[in-house]
Formats: C-alpha cells, sequence, structure tokens
C-alpha cells in the first residue's frame, strides 16, 4: 500500500489530502484484460472479409509480413502442423489470395507469395477493423483516449518479443 500525502498553503490555510493506493490483484486485471482482449479480437474478426477465415488471414498476413517464405517457415511462423498449412496454403492459392511456387534449386521446397489481390484483401480488411475501431474510439472523450494510447503502448510492452 501507498500512502501519498499532498500539502497546499493557501492564504495561511493548510489544508492536506491523502491518497491510499490499494494493492492491484493482478490475477483479476489479468483476467479482465483477458475478456477483454477477447471481446475486441472477435469483434475486429467480424469485419474481415467475407468468406476468409481468421487462420487463412493470419497465415496470409504472415507471409504479407514475412514477404516470400516456404510453407515450412510458414507453418513454424504460424504454429501449425504442415498437413494443415498445405491445406490452408492450397486455399489461399485457390482464392488468388497467394502465390504457391516450386523452388528451383531443391524440387521438394514451395514458395509462397501474397498476390496483389491478397494484398488488397488485407488492407480492405485492415481498413474495415480500423474504421470499426476509430468509430467507436470517437465516443470517449480525450482523457480516455489517452488511457488507451498509453495502454496500446502498454500492450506492445507486454507481447514485445514473443512469438
Amino acid at each position: 500500500m501507498t500512502l501519498i500525502s499532498f500539502a497546499n498553503y493557501n492564504g495561511g490555510v493548510v489544508t492536506t489530502t491523502t491518497t491510499t493506493r490499494v494493492p492491484i490483484d493482478t490475477a483479476e486485471l489479468a483476467s479482465r484484460l483477458r475478456l477483454g482482449v477477447t471481446r475486441l479480437a472477435r469483434k475486429l474478426r467480424q469485419q474481415a472479409e467475407p468468406g476468409i477465415t481468421p487462420s487463412l488471414l493470419s497465415a496470409l498476413s504472415t507471409i504479407e509480413r514475412g514477404g516470400p517464405m516456404t510453407i515450412g517457415d510458414l507453418g513454424v511462423a504460424e504454429q501449425v502442423q504442415p498437413p494443415t498449412m498445405t491445406r490452408l496454403v492450397a486455399s489461399l492459392v485457390e482464392a488468388g489470395l497467394v502465390e504457391r511456387s516450386v523452388d528451383p534449386v531443391d524440387r521438394r521446397v514451395a514458395w509462397v507469395r501474397v498476390t496483389p489481390a491478397g494484398a488488397k484483401s488485407l488492407a480492405q480488411t485492415r481498413k474495415r477493423k480500423e474504421a470499426y475501431l476509430a468509430k467507436r474510439l470517437h465516443r470517449l472523450e480525450p482523457d480516455r483516449l489517452a488511457v488507451l494510447e498509453e495502454a496500446a503502448a502498454i500492450l506492445d510492452q507486454l507481447v514485445e518479443g514473443e512469438s
């Protein structure tokens, strides 16, 4: 517990303000954050382009971020087993969102890269999600926006360095 005391000297009158900081229950805070983040993630997933599943969107985004990569590397990045990743990539290829090519040196290795249609789909999804959030943020008071701005930096810090 932290005890903070402020003394104000105003025209010979002394006023004292004492604030007691109650210890934060980190388990309770973790539970509330988990619930809030999960609910927000669900709402944002609903803003994705129609017809693309969260798994496909995640894989497509990883390919865009990482540049051309092998299906094996994509599976590692997405933490998905090779057979599952092969099926996901096949769906992305069928939808025209990625191109698959055989490695010229080792024909057993397949490379994937985002197509212009895939990049456009990602951009549209991001735009829709950001518009959804911006609309809700616009309703908040400036002091609440400042708190969220600080919280965004803290959330980045929480996941920094994790994969």
